[in-house]
């Protein structure tokens, strides 16, 4: 009953601000968190473009996006009073007409480091922002100049990134680990973070939600190997994506008083998630220590196909729908505190 008083709530959120949205377009940039499909795109083998991806989706096709449903920008968009869902900008199925207001340019498996995007060969965040570039001419020649620029400077700017350039890179690979210590990596990606948003705001965005990462030692594949902790969260992760957050917090009050006329917030999932995983019960969930999706400890992408017999009936009884990912009910939660905290001020 919880999980449907929560999705209630935000359906009434949706309506009254469905009424007076100021924002034009949902502009995406990322990792797997806000990837609409762009990697079905690209030879690699970080995708969810199959069975039982998106069962849960309109349609209950997959789409690409990492859940049984939707993802958090989706939730947003919708929230703006805009589409109830963000596509993807390599997407074929759609055009510059449905890009004119939401478009997303994220790569699952990439991060803020080039060497994280080299992993699994997907897009590297410089160039997602190339691709946001080419978006600019084409919603030119589509608006004209005048109003292109109106949306370029209007819109609601989404990053969210990071966590795999722990989990897939630092931790998981010796290169950065023999150059930096956990808190000079940490150093090297914030600065990286700040001339992303730099030139952002060059190309003219000036509402920006920069995003933080979760608590990323709670996630079922980092649970599963915790074995001499009972396979409990590690807190060392965790105590990571708290520090790291708080540099990204920092990052946003310094770019405030640097750069004229943004308007740069810092929206922190951290905290939700972390209520959510710590009572489950009172959000309406049963499981947050496995996922749904196979057996649900280390399965992910490919690992996670239909084939699997023990993937869950119910994703909404889940906390996580993969071993990396949140399922569409989680992404519900978390979006909505995410708007109601930080988001609203651009309503």
């Amino acid at each position: 009953m919880a999980g449907i008083w929560v999705s209630w709530l935000f359906v009434i959120h949706f309506l009254i601000v469905q009424t007076s949205a100021k924002i034009p377009a949902i502009i995406v940039f990322g990792d797997s968190s806000v990837d609409s499909g762009n990697n079905n795109q690209i030879p690699t083998v970080a995708r969810s473009n199959f069975e039982p991806y998106g069962r849960d989706f309109s349609g209950g096709q997959p789409t690409g996006r990492f859940s049984n449903g939707k993802i958090p920008t989706d939730f947003i968009s919708e929230a703006f009073g805009l589409r109830p869902i963000v596509p993807a900008y390599l997407d074929p199925k759609y055009s510059i007409s449905d890009f004119a207001i939401g478009v997303s340019f994220a790569s699952a498996a990439t991060g803020y480091d080039n060497l994280t995007s080299d992993v699994l060969g997907v897009i590297p965040f410089w160039k997602e922002l190339e691709y946001y570039k080419e978006y600019q001419k084409r919603l030119k020649a589509y608006l004209s100049e005048q109003k292109a620029n109106y949306t370029i400077s209007e819109a609601l700017y989404v990053i969210s990134i990071g966590t795999n350039d722990f989990l897939e890179n630092y931790y998981a690979l010796p290169d950065r680990r023999s150059q930096y210590t956990i808190d000079q990596y940490q150093n090297f990606l914030a600065g990286i973070a700040q001339n992303f948003v730099t030139n952002l705001y060059h190309l003219g965005a000036r509402k920006i939600s920069l995003g933080g990462i979760p608590p990323m030692g709670c996630m079922p594949l980092e649970r599963t190997t915790n074995i001499p902790n009972g396979e409990g969260c590690v807190q060392s992760y965790n105590n990571v994506a708290v520090s790291f957050n708080a540099k990204l917090n920092g990052l946003v009050s310094n770019l405030n008083k640097q750069l004229p006329g943004i308007q740069l917030v810092f929206s922190n999932p951290y905290y939700a998630m972390l209520n959510i995983i710590s009572k489950p019960s009172a959000y309406g969930f049963e499981v947050a220590s496995v996922a749904c999706c196979a057996t649900g400890m280390f399965e992910m992408g490919y690992a996670c196909d239909r084939y699997n017999p023990f993937t869950c009936t119910d994703a909404n009884k889940y906390v996580f729908w993969d071993s990396f990912h949140p399922t569409e009910k989680t992404n519900l939660i978390v979006s909505e505190s995410v708007v109601k905290k930080v988001l609203s001020k651009f309503m």
